[in-house]
């Protein structure tokens, strides 16, 4: 079954896995702070069609049988085990799995996790080939190296059922191994084209766009705020996103990008107390009067104007 609008955090994949797959073997594991690692191992038929949901973390995981295809963006990609598959929390992926058994041990953590036990300098998931949009998600594995990456995985799943105090950081040495060994293998460079690519990639920028929203302090900046940059995180050119947003919409990716912007200027601007350059530069303008000329092109009013309507202190 697809799995429920609900699931954006790890405690409730947990549940979900625990309450719907009784043949896995899961744990998870809560490190300082925030951080937290989810792992778990599973034998069995699964949908045909995983679409991908809202989840805030980073997986990583090993596929031991099934075959299927992991569409990304504008690419879709043949699986076929034993693979090592990898996914980020900035750009979703869907998985279409064909009939018979799969056969898989998942690693699944948030940012906070890696960072609390990560020494000093260590780059961070986001800068990693591995998982930086515009790399490659599958590592189709030859014998020795699934003889090299399978131990790791059962030490995950090992390590994870224990009730040693710093389990989270052996896990944490062994993710890390995990990946060293996947730095290693040449990424596999064949893709297919889905009929339906323009149509994914639309939905995928709208679903970017409405993940950078609500801002929540106005130390909160956008991390996506050009078509370019919405181009680069989907890996594909700036001219074929629009073309397909267009295409799919009927509006242009700069019209969507202004529509959000304006609105969520105006809920800052009608509901918050922050100042207009605090909202200007979280929005990601330059300079306040850059802001106030976009603001006014779109809805006929200054933000201070927008502002005093609402009788609050600019």
């Amino acid at each position: 079954m697809p799995l429920p609008d609900s699931i954006e955090t790890l405690q409730d994949f947990h549940h979900h896995v625990l309450t719907t797959r009784p043949s896995s073997t899961a744990a998870i594991v809560a490190a300082p702070g925030a951080g937290q690692c989810f792992v778990y191992s599973s034998c069995q038929s699964v949908p045909p069609l995983s679409p991908h949901q809202r989840r805030d973390f980073y997986k990583i995981y090993l596929l031991k049988a099934g075959t299927g295809r992991l569409h990304y963006a504008s690419r879709s990609l043949e699986v076929a085990p034993p693979a090592l598959i990898f996914s980020n929390p900035l750009v979703p992926y869907s998985v279409e799995r064909d009939a018979g058994t799969h056969e898989a041990i998942y690693c699944s953590f948030n940012a906070e996790f890696w960072q609390s036990n990560g020494r000093p300098g260590q780059p961070s998931l986001a800068e990693s080939p591995l998982f930086r949009p515009g790399g490659s998600p599958v590592l189709l594995l030859n014998e020795l190296q699934l003889a090299v990456l399978e131990p790791l995985f059962q030490q995950l799943v090992a390590q994870a059922a224990t009730d040693y105090v710093h389990r989270y950081e052996v896990i944490h040495n062994y993710v890390e191994l995990i990946l060293h060994e996947a730095l290693k293998i040449d990424p596999p460079t064949a893709h297919f084209s889905s009929h339906n690519a323009a149509g994914r990639v639309a939905s995928l920028f709208l679903e970017l766009l409405t993940r950078q929203f609500p801002l929540l302090t106005p130390t909160h900046q956008l991390r996506l705020r050009t078509p370019h940059d919405y181009a680069a995180a989907l890996a594909i050119h700036v001219n074929y996103l629009n073309r397909a947003v267009q295409a799919a919409t009927g509006k242009t990716t700069t019209a969507h990008l202004a529509e959000r912007l304006v609105q969520e200027a105006t809920v800052l601007l009608q509901s918050s107390y922050w100042s207009v350059a605090e909202i200007s530069d979280s929005l990601g303008f330059a300079y306040p009067t850059y802001f106030n000329r976009f603001f006014k092109k779109h809805t006929g009013l200054t933000p201070l104007q927008m502002r005093q309507a609402e009788l609050l202190p600019a």
